[in-house]
């Protein structure tokens, strides 16, 4: 984390002082809300600001100051809007933990975090992996295959298993844009979808509308 710039620094820190076990940290948060960001539904903050603070109550949050809510939740939100912006330009950014070791990618976390959303909403994800369109069913099928790995509960062998290590990173985020397209042609055709237009019947006892004066019932009706 110390390549970042200060206010991830900042970021990580707050979220490592929350008074839970294990605190979702930065490289876990940044999937979590690319997870809400294609997801197939639309979260409502407060519900998935929980999954974050670990509160059951989105209005208490674990803060003693509220300038402390308000500097969190800009923050959270911040990053939220930058990976919005990024996959809109097709270049996503995911903030993935290095190994100091070695220099390799720490991808699960990251997927962790993913899969945080992902269970906010499973049955619509399991939906968006039936699409008809198949680039949009095996963005899906590669998330789920990560996220399976991580959780020990894959059919792959350890084979299998390095061969999908070395390349996760590149199938995350050529996974993450397809979701974004799907997520952006979805939200166009609702966006299109005309709405009905307002009933023309006349009632029996509203005014005619040959202009006449008399009540429908009475005259054209």
């Amino acid at each position: 984390m110390k390549n970042l710039p200060s206010r991830f620094r900042r970021l990580d820190g707050a979220l490592a002082d929350l008074p839970l076990e294990e605190p979702m940290l930065l490289t876990e948060l940044d999937g979590f809300l690319t997870g809400l960001a294609v997801s197939p539904d639309t979260i409502p903050q407060g519900e998935w600001l929980q999954c974050i603070w670990g509160s059951d109550d989105s209005d208490n949050p674990p803060f003693d100051d509220p300038a402390d809510v308000r500097w969190f939740v800009d923050a959270v939100m911040a990053r939220y809007a930058e990976i919005v912006r990024d996959l809109t330009r097709g270049k996503p950014q995911p903030i993935f933990d290095i190994d100091d070791r070695n220099g390799d990618v720490l991808w699960e976390a990251w997927i962790d975090g993913f899969a945080e959303a992902v269970a906010l909403r499973p049955d619509s994800w399991t939906a968006m992996g039936d699409d008809t369109d198949p680039e949009t069913a095996g963005a899906v099928a590669q998330i789920l295959s990560l996220i399976a790995i991580v959780a020990n509960e894959t059919t792959l062998d350890s084979v299998e298993i390095n061969a999908v290590d070395a390349d996760a990173p590149a199938r995350i985020v050529a996974a993450v844009l397809q979701l974004h397209a799907a997520h952006a042609r979805n939200m166009e055709a609702s966006a299109g979808t005309p709405t009905p237009a307002p009933s023309t019947k006349v009632g029996r006892n509203d005014a005619c509308p040959c202009g006449s004066g008399r009540k429908s019932k009475r005259c054209c009706g």
